[in-house]
């Protein structure tokens, strides 16, 4: 008796059917695309790494030429509007205090998210003529900072589908809607949103968000004199919580000038943040380099990149690296105050290609945006070097009440390389049929291929049951994964 008891709890440790769901702490992931932006998911890395992707320089997308734009344009927002792409951003010729009467907010669109134009909307008059791209002006201080987004909660009202926040520590967060885009008015007469000390003094974004189900708000805040974020939620967007400082774990305290904070387009739950990270005092240009390219003599005594934040959600921030996402580059004019500063937004350009902007020249009259691209999921990777590598995730579930055929990755191979997949059970065993043995080595660049095995079994057995994924590879990036069909 006692040998056959010692047999069946063998028999049982070795059986993927036997596992318990609830006897490890497993991640829901449900049909969710998953990236590798954080170590959530990562249980162990053997000779592979995450590594961080730099966006690829794309040329300029929008010059700040008109009169009532200028050196001193800044706070950019953009987004994806159906079948159009809308930008936002401040008109500002000659230095001023924050919340200057002669700030404007700035309205341009585009087709593709690569060509720019500006239309002649004639809704002020600005510079002594109507014949202009503004789309608020008078609005001091919301100019100085204005940020929309469109509202993709399901029962906006359609003449609030379009939201902005704008406002500086003395007015507090004033709240504009708009039906169109264009033309905006003002939610009620007092602000939304208040806080107390050095608040404010940057731009403030809000947005939906569909995985938490409210209205979420990162704005600036600067305890100790140290520029970071703080976060606040709403139902409606006209009451909100007390905000709370964001944790950053262990990453190295920096000033963080702007955050561009929102959910991630082809993984909402992600909230993915290209912050504008500001050296205070870290002057590069000698005086006789900043006469030569023309810049304000305020503007160019601190230098500045972007670096990635990313979150999924609540008061955690996640800073993977601390090394920079997009570097200042060559040139004098990139390597002065307030320039490299990112906006707001991440937008698909191209089937295999999305698009982030970054601010350029600040303080000159050469001040312009710029675009940089990456492959979609592209912010980091598993890395695999020639010599191999592997990756083992945590314990998950996947499926719920969707049915599910295919495990998708998107990865790149060099002609060399190759990706094999295992399915374990939460324990690490093999699951027959799933084993690395059986897996079809993956070779090539896909942003969503299909993994499959020599057993042609299927995985809609295993839905709803906690797994693990052994990733083993050679001389590739393993981007992200979905379950789905």
């Amino acid at each position: 008796m006692r040998l056959l008891i010692l047999a069946l709890l063998t028999l049982a440790s070795l059986s993927w059917l036997s596992i318990d769901a609830t006897a490890e702490d497993t991640i829901d992931l449900g049909t969710r695309r998953e990236l590798f932006v954080d170590r959530q998911l990562i249980e162990r890395l053997d000779g592979a790494n995450l590594k961080l992707h730099e966006p690829r320089h794309a040329g300029a997308a929008l010059a700040f030429d008109k009169p009532w734009e200028g050196p001193f344009c800044g706070y950019v927002t953009l987004f994806r509007d159906g079948d159009k792409f809308r930008m936002y951003y401040r008109g500002m010729h000659d230095a001023g205090a924050d919340g200057s009467p002669s700030e404007t907010t700035c309205y341009a669109e585009s087709r593709d998210g690569i060509h720019w134009e500006k239309p002649n909307l004639a809704l002020f008059e600005v510079h002594g003529t109507r014949d202009n791209n503004v789309v608020l002006a008078d609005a001091a201080p919301v100019t100085h900072n204005f940020a929309p987004f469109l509202d993709t909660r399901a029962d906006v009202p359609a003449d609030e589908r379009y939201k902005a926040l704008g406002g500086t520590s003395q007015s507090g967060l004033i709240a504009y809607v708009s039906a169109d885009g264009l033309r905006w008015r003002r939610l009620q007469q007092d602000p939304v949103f208040t806080d107390t000390g050095w608040i404010f003094d940057s731009q403030n974004n809000a947005s939906w968000s569909d995985a938490e189900q409210c209205y979420v708000l990162y704005y600036r805040k600067s305890p100790d004199g140290v520029r970071s974020i703080a976060r606040a939620t709403s139902p409606d967007f006209r009451s909100w919580t007390a905000g709370k400082m964001m944790d950053f774990g262990d990453a190295p305290v920096e000033h963080l000038y702007t955050n561009q904070t929102q959910p991630y387009f082809r993984a909402p739950q992600y909230y993915i943040g290209v912050a504008a990270r500001f050296m205070p005092g870290r002057q590069v240009l000698t005086e006789e380099q900043a006469q030569a390219i023309g810049v304000n003599p305020k503007y160019f005594g601190d230098v500045s990149d972007a670096v990635l934040l990313t979150s999924r959600g609540g008061l955690q921030y996640d800073r993977t690296f601390a090394e920079a996402f997009v570097r200042p580059g060559p040139g004098l004019e990139n390597w002065v105050s307030r320039t490299n500063y990112p906006a707001r937004g991440i937008v698909e350009t191209g089937p295999d290609e999305m698009s982030l902007y970054v601010q350029k020249n600040y303080g000159q009259s050469t001040a312009r945006l710029d675009r940089y691209t990456l492959r979609p999921d592209g912010f980091i990777s598993v890395n695999a070097p020639y010599a191999g590598g592997e990756l083992v995730t945590r314990p998950f579930t996947f499926g719920g009440d969707t049915t599910v055929e295919a495990l998708h990755l998107n990865f790149a191979t060099s002609a060399a390389g190759g990706v094999k997949v295992e399915l374990q059970d939460a324990s690490g065993n093999a699951i027959p049929g799933f084993t690395l043995e059986d897996s079809t080595e993956l070779v090539g660049d896909d942003l969503d291929r299909e993994v499959t095995w020599k057993s042609n079994q299927t995985i809609q057995d295993l839905a709803g049951k906690p797994v693990r994924l052994r990733f083993v590879m050679h001389d590739a990036d393993l981007y992200a994964f979905r379950f789905g069909k």
